[in-house]
């Protein structure tokens, strides 16, 4: 058995790069297919905006080569995706989920959401995962949990939406009163809004592509929604613009918004855009008085931030090593069950056998005297059984099972014919 993960995150790609190999939740179903057509057992996707990341159950040679064939091609300019990769396999592609899920990986120490994304990522995939794969995810929502009850690592500003609001307060000092346009309707469009609202912002517009979503979210911040397209003239009024729509390529553009920006007479306007593909042209940055930020420019502000988190990173390392050994151990013991039900076959068939011959020649005894000699065999076979198993077990959970697999399948012919 075996598990791998492989893809690419914000340690290995930059942004213009990871925004292409990001799925939507209406494509993980038909990449997974691909893979699990090319041999693994069992497969997750997790696609967020810093990492896209797939996790496999028994995978052998053909399964990850098809994982760097689709991303390949949503790179679609010739260039390998592999050049952009990463590998894990068996225990550190356990504790790669762990950290990710602990927010240990993020981009912004200690981030909020990626705990529900990994959980996300597990619900799209549940028809794909299989059994190795859906313990690997329950038991990462677990581990996420134990380090924010149990460290501060997530204190601060330790999400995407929260350090955007710290880069809007170093432009404007004080937001209170400060006006914003939500552009997404999403988890984390809703977050920002909370965020900047906690801030003093007043969210006063909220467009997204469907406007009932756009409504639910307006209606619970006291705004008003609309659609993109009656957003474009708002960017006029908007001191803070916050983008997280799910589209497949820039919405916010030149052509789109300059009037609007024009008619601001200088006033400086924020726009932090969250989102994956990017919602914001570069064209738009260059506007007068238009500070716009993406995410890879959030990185620095989560660092300054993140003084205090740093200091729980051990104790959450901690919690993520107990865990990924307590994991191992159970994944050890899948190996053991079917030989040490092979084991019991092999040795109960010889039972058999020698209690068939030893009856045949003992024609004279009577069935009470024939079913108590079968309950000995028995008896005798399980205890002469019980150590071995008791020590197969107890080798696995302390992860040195395989050599004494290896030795048991070798001792008595498993998995042969013999």
């Amino acid at each position: 058995m075996s598990i791998t993960v492989l893809g690419v995150n914000h340690l290995t790609a930059p942004l213009e790069v990871r925004e292409r190999f990001a799925h939507a939740p209406h494509e993980i179903p038909q990449a997974l297919h691909r893979v699990l057509h090319a041999g693994a057992s069992g497969g997750v996707l997790l696609s967020t905006c810093n990492r896209t990341e797939f996790y496999l159950a028994e995978a052998g040679a053909a399964a990850p080569e098809e994982v760097w064939r689709i991303l390949s091609e949503r790179l679609g300019d010739g260039r390998p995706a592999r050049d952009y990769g990463f590998v894990h396999r068996d225990r550190e592609a356990v504790r790669h989920l762990y950290r990710v899920s602990a927010g240990l990986d993020s981009m912004i120490l200690g981030e909020a959401q990626i705990q529900g994304q990994v959980r996300d990522a597990w619900e799209l995939s549940r028809a794909q995962a299989g059994p190795v794969l859906h313990r690997l995810f329950q038991t990462a929502l677990l581990v996420g949990s134990r380090v924010r009850s149990e460290t501060v690592l997530g204190a601060g500003n330790a999400s995407a939406p929260s350090a955007a609001v710290a880069v809007a307060e170093k432009i404007f000092g004080d937001l209170t009163d400060r006006a914003a346009l939500i552009l997404g309707a999403g988890d984390v469009a809703e977050l920002a809004a909370t965020c900047l609202a906690a801030e003093g912002v007043g969210v006063t517009l909220v467009a997204s592509r469907t406007y009932e979503r756009a409504r639910t979210i307006a209606e619970r911040m006291g705004a008003k929604a609309m659609t993109l397209d009656e957003a474009w003239a708002q960017f006029e009024h908007a001191d803070i613009v916050l983008c997280s729509t799910a589209a497949p390529h820039a919405v916010v553009t030149w052509e789109r918004v300059a009037p609007a920006i024009a008619r601001r007479q200088g006033r400086p306007l924020c726009i932090l855009d969250l989102a994956v593909p990017r919602d914001v042209e570069p064209a738009v940055g260059q506007l007068e008085n238009v500070f716009l930020y993406h995410l890879d420019d959030l990185q620095t502000v989560a660092q300054q931030a993140a003084v205090a988190r740093r200091e729980e990173i051990p104790k959450a390392e901690r919690i993520v090593d107990q865990e990924v050994e307590h994991f191992w151990a159970w994944f050890h013991g899948l190996g053991m069950v079917p030989a040490i039900k092979e084991f019991r076959s092999r040795v109960d068939a010889v039972r058999a056998v020698e209690l068939q011959r030893a009856m045949r020649r003992l024609g004279h005894l009577s069935d009470a005297d024939r079913a108590q000699i079968e309950q000995f065999s028995y008896a005798l076979m399980n205890k002469f059984l019980h150590h071995p198993t008791v020590a197969l077990k107890k080798a696995a959970e302390e992860g040195r099972g395989f050599g004494l697999l290896e030795a048991l399948k070798t001792l008595f012919g498993l998995g042969s014919r013999a």
